[in-house]
């Protein structure tokens, strides 16, 4: 049981003030006071530890220790001005500073993860012969327990400066009349982390090496721990020591444009396109190690730097058309069609592997070499060989049909830059009214029927996303005598690692009919 108890008070003031006839603006501010109850657990044992921070410095945390109770003021502004006065042109907009509450995950992590309340046994090789398997889920439960630390435990620890979420978000819209009766409408929006989070991992040494070559990044190679046979600890017995911490430095903007018209013939039309993008130091999840640990970098994922993030939006454009019409003297007939475009998602290229030694897997950005010449193959051997040049030219390829890999060489894969293909889907609706009188009241019967993805529906091909054939398209394999790290290319089946993308084939990628009947009453 991991108890978190949290009080989360807030207030909110506002006034609108009419500064003239055609000008009216918004001024308010709210405050947010969480407050965190008592409810941590001790560990006299990691309390002593000393640690170590993003900068070199020696840091020590206690694990009963919740965020202080600190106010957060969040003051904001908005306008709406009719600018000639006649509602041809609107301007409007705002800006202030937002406060969210995070997921309360982030900090009860804390609390189930402080080596007093959960701990494990990691045994692996010969070690697996002083605890082997045993139905019995208590047979190796402890006699007693003290409330002692166990032998071997994670962390997961809170900066005490940490503050709840907070955004600074600015938004500026124009809505103008145009001629042809069309409404043309654009709106740029900016948001800047006040408070964002990240993450550190405290329990990580220093980097003591570095490669040669091309790619000059940090290695760990030192043997830390002897003794439980580990590496990349500062304390042994302390798996990881995880600590949530507050960032300034993402950052999302957003442009759209739009045009409409409605047309006294029933039929009606709109158009827009937007382009986005968001950047953080991290995308976290519920699981502080994994946030931390999953997070890909180049210099330390304790430095992951500022990256794209799986919520970058990319391009996207869209069409709406509607037709009404009494074509059948039951009741208006409607068809829609709505056609999407849009980028389907983003990822990043790393290496298959533990590269730089620091104990993660697959969290390391991918360097991109200039030529063949900054390629370091070792071959492949066994059942599908391939020779070293049979490598280099692959990847080669490989390269060259990924615009962002032929387009970025000489350079370090940045998190989450790599955008999939465009989805192109139509959908299509039909409905019909069926509107008769009762008791001298309009009652109204609509048969409504959906095509979700109709562009799959005439072409199997169409309407599909897109995922990554695979991410990792290098496969470390330790380093050279100079220091430089070696590599085997990627292989699907008997074939090596051709091409970046692969058509997917979920619900979403087919087409789906759906009848509806809706009844509204008078």
């Amino acid at each position: 049981m991991q108890p978190l108890e949290v009080n989360f008070a807030g207030f909110y003031a506002q006034d609108e003030w009419r500064a003239s006839e055609d000008l009216t603006l918004t001024l308010g501010v709210r405050v947010d006071a969480p407050k965190f109850g008592d409810t941590g657990f001790a560990n006299s044992q990691s309390d002593a530890y000393n640690f170590r921070d993003e900068f070199g410095n020696t840091v020590q945390y206690s694990t009963k220790k919740l965020p202080d109770s600190k106010p957060l003021f969040s003051p904001r502004f908005g306008l709406n001005w009719d600018v000639t006065g006649d509602g041809v042109t609107q301007v409007r907009g705002g800006t202030g500073i937002f406060t969210g509450r995070p997921a309360y995950v982030w900090i009860s992590n804390q609390i189930g993860n402080n080596g007093v309340l959960t701990g494990f046994e990691n045994s692996t090789g010969a070690g697996t012969t002083v605890r082997p398997f045993n139905p019995n889920p208590d047979h190796y439960k402890p006699a007693t327990v003290t409330g002692a630390p166990a032998s071997s435990y994670a962390l997961a620890l809170t900066d005490p400066d940490f503050k709840f979420p907070q955004l600074w978000r600015t938004n500026i819209a124009v809505d103008r009349q145009l001629p042809w009766n069309l409404t043309g409408t654009i709106e740029w929006l900016l948001g800047q982390d006040v408070n964002g989070v990240y993450y550190i991992d405290a329990n990580l040494p220093a980097a003591d090496a570095v490669f040669t070559g091309p790619d000059t990044r940090p290695r760990w190679v030192s043997d830390d721990c002897p003794a439980v046979g580990v590496q990349q600890r500062l304390n042994c017995n302390v798996t990881s020591a995880v600590v949530l911490k507050n960032q300034n430095v993402g950052n999302q903007w957003n442009l759209a444009a739009s045009l409409e018209r409605s047309f006294s013939s029933g039929f009606y039309a709109k158009a827009a396109y937007s382009y986005g993008e968001s950047r953080n130091t991290v995308d976290p999840g519920s699981i502080a190690f994994g946030s931390w640990n999953g997070n890909q970098q180049v210099f330390g994922p304790n430095t992951p730097g500022v990256g794209y993030s799986g919520n970058t939006l990319g391009h996207r454009y869209f069409v709406v058309a509607s037709y009404t019409s009494q074509i059948l003297p039951i009741g208006p007939t409607s068809i829609s069609v709505f056609l999407d475009s849009r980028t389907s998602g983003n990822g990043s290229f790393v290496y298959g592997g533990d590269l730089n030694g620091d104990g993660g897997t697959a969290n390391d950005l991918l360097y991109i070499p200039r030529n063949i010449s900054e390629m370091n193959f070792l071959a492949i051997t066994g059942t599908a060989p391939f020779t070293i040049a049979q490598q280099q030219n692959a990847f080669e390829a490989f390269i060259r049909q990924n615009r962002y890999l032929r387009n970025h060489r000489g350079g370090y894969v940045e998190r989450g830059s790599v955008l999939l293909p465009m989805v192109r889907r139509m959908d299509l609706s039909i409905s019909q009214d069926i509107v008769r009188s009762f008791m001298d009241r309009p009652n109204k019967l609509q048969v409504r029927m959906d095509i979700l993805n109709f562009t799959n529906l005439i072409n199997s091909d169409w309407g599909r996303s897109y995922s990554f054939v695979s991410t990792s398209p290098l496969v470390p394999a330790g380093v050279d005598g100079t220091g430089r790290p070696l590599f085997r290319m990627r292989t699907v089946g008997p074939n090596l690692l051709s091409r970046s993308f692969q058509r997917n084939s979920s619900t979403s990628d087919v087409f789906r009919i759906q009848l509806g009947v809706r009844y509204t009453f008078n």
